[in-house]
């Protein structure tokens, strides 16, 4: 069965991870000590080096332990894996650290410790994420080619057939290196022999009890639509009897349309129905002292570039060089964002209220240009300093807009929950301007719930080489 198999996955994933520490130990001794061990003053002896090993090597297997290194790879993402990877050799480096420098008052230990070299430390801390992450990918390979092969499978029933059962399904046939086989489903209100995605009805729920005796399971999903969690009491008392591991799918995607996560409130699950990373304290911190630093220095550098292009504007048009409009920002408050004028100066009745399209003839020669050119969005960065927008988020809308979308478009306000950006994940898609609303809230709220300071530089790097699609 699967749980032997991952006892023994796991016991040659401790032996092999104990391996790579030491060889990353070693390696780093060698590249930063070697031959000066014998011959250096004051550089300690090898062997003085390799006793330490003794306490590095289960330090590092503790470590990997509790950040989750050693739960089953079968559906964990390569990033998050070395993301725990590189948090448990961060936290051995500052407790090596520790040891090396607080040691150093106790009389016996301090003549080793002040010669133990901190930059084989380094070295043994680059080297091992390193290594590491080779061995856990390279074993991951190997599992998921095994697993796509038919090999070490993981046999799962299917108890209540809805839209969360479908979506199991659908994504286990996406991916056979996960290495599950769907066993069967069993729901009261389908006939037994019908199928989905060629997984069988095997019967009523009243079968859970039979099934189980015969112990060819390693996993039960719960997968009861709606209207039939009156049933999930029952059929989760059997399940635990049986002693099978047993997991609830909630079928929930048709009220929340979206990824929800859990907090613990004092024991009590809390289900949030939307994951906005940017909500949290720290990455607030964080995004908003980048985005003061980054436009600050954004300012000075491009302040000859904003000068000319002022110049040009007034003297090839009449009328002011910087532009205002309202727009709608994080809470749903309004603020005034800046432009460099790129069209005739207009009464505000005349002002259309649609978007710039090709061709339109309001745009001026010297508009048309830092238009493509997106010089024309260089001033909000007075409004990023003010804190009105970030660098990176959804593009800010004008108030009547905001008002006809989000009456016509699902959870089209959700954008308001973070700052809107001088350039966003939909505008580097090419949404922008005259194209499909439904789309650029797609990649808005992809934005919106998948932030990470990565992705804002990937954003930023993809605006300044390939700038904004669709711009007019």
């Amino acid at each position: 069965m699967i749980k032997s198999n991952q006892t023994k996955l796991n016991s040659l994933q401790v032996v092999t991870d104990a391996l790579v520490i030491a060889f990353a130990y070693f390696a780093a001794w060698f590249v930063i000590i070697g031959s000066r061990s014998v011959h250096g003053v004051g550089v300690l002896p090898s062997h003085v080096y390799m006793r330490a090993l003794v306490v590095v090597v289960p330090l590092y297997l503790i470590l990997y332990a509790a950040f989750n290194l050693y739960t089953p790879k079968r559906i964990q993402s390569r990033r998050y894996e070395l993301a725990n990877i590189c948090k448990a050799n961060i936290i051995g480096l500052m407790l090596i650290t520790f040891v090396l420098f607080g040691g150093r008052n106790f009389p016996r230990l301090g003549a080793y410790l002040d010669n133990f070299s901190t930059r084989m430390i380094i070295a043994f801390f680059a080297i091992n994420i390193v290594a590491e992450t080779v061995e856990r990918n390279i074993i991951r390979s190997f599992l998921r080619n095994m697993r796509s092969k038919g090999f070490n499978q993981k046999h799962v029933l299917l108890v209540g057939f809805s839209e969360a059962a479908k979506g199991f399904i659908d994504r286990v046939r996406q991916n056979p290196e996960w290495g599950y086989h769907i066993y069967g489903i069993l729901d009261d209100d389908m006939e037994e022999g019908r199928e989905y995605r060629g997984v069988k009805v095997l019967g009523e729920l009243t079968k859970l009890r039979g099934i189980l005796s015969e112990n060819e399971l390693d996993e039960i999903a719960v997968t009861l639509p709606l209207d039939k969690y009156e049933y999930l009491k029952p059929v989760v008392n059997v399940c635990e009897k049986s002693g099978v591991h047993t997991k609830f799918i909630p079928d929930y995607n048709n009220i929340i349309p979206t990824t929800p996560y859990m907090e613990d409130m004092e024991g009590l699950p809390v289900i949030n129905i939307r994951h906005v990373p940017l909500t949290e304290p720290f990455n607030m911190i964080i995004k908003r002292v980048i985005d003061i630093v980054g436009s600050g220095a954004a300012l000075v550098i491009f302040s000859p570039v904003m000068l000319i292009t002022a110049l040009l504007i007034k003297f090839t048009s009449p009328g002011p060089v910087i532009y205002s409009q309202e727009r709608v920002g994080l809470h749903n408050k309004s603020f005034k964002m800046y432009k460099f004028r790129s069209m005739r100066e207009q009464a505000p009745e005349e002002e259309k209220h649609e978007w710039t399209t090709k061709g339109d003839p309001r745009v001026t020669k010297v508009g048309r240009f830092i238009r493509r050119t997106n010089i024309d969005e260089l001033p909000q960065l007075i409004n990023v300093l003010k804190g009105d927008m970030s660098m990176v988020g959804p593009r800010p809308e004008r108030p009547l807009f905001v008002e006809k979308f989000k009456e016509e478009i699902p959870r089209y306000m959700i954008k308001h929950q973070v700052r809107p950006g001088m350039t966003g994940w939909a505008q580097v898609n090419g949404y922008r301007g005259d194209t499909s609303i439904s789309k650029r809230i797609e990649y808005d709220l992809y934005y919106i719930e998948n932030w990470t300071l990565g992705l804002d530089i990937k954003i930023l790097i993809m605006t300044v080489f390939k700038g904004f699609k669709n711009a007019y």
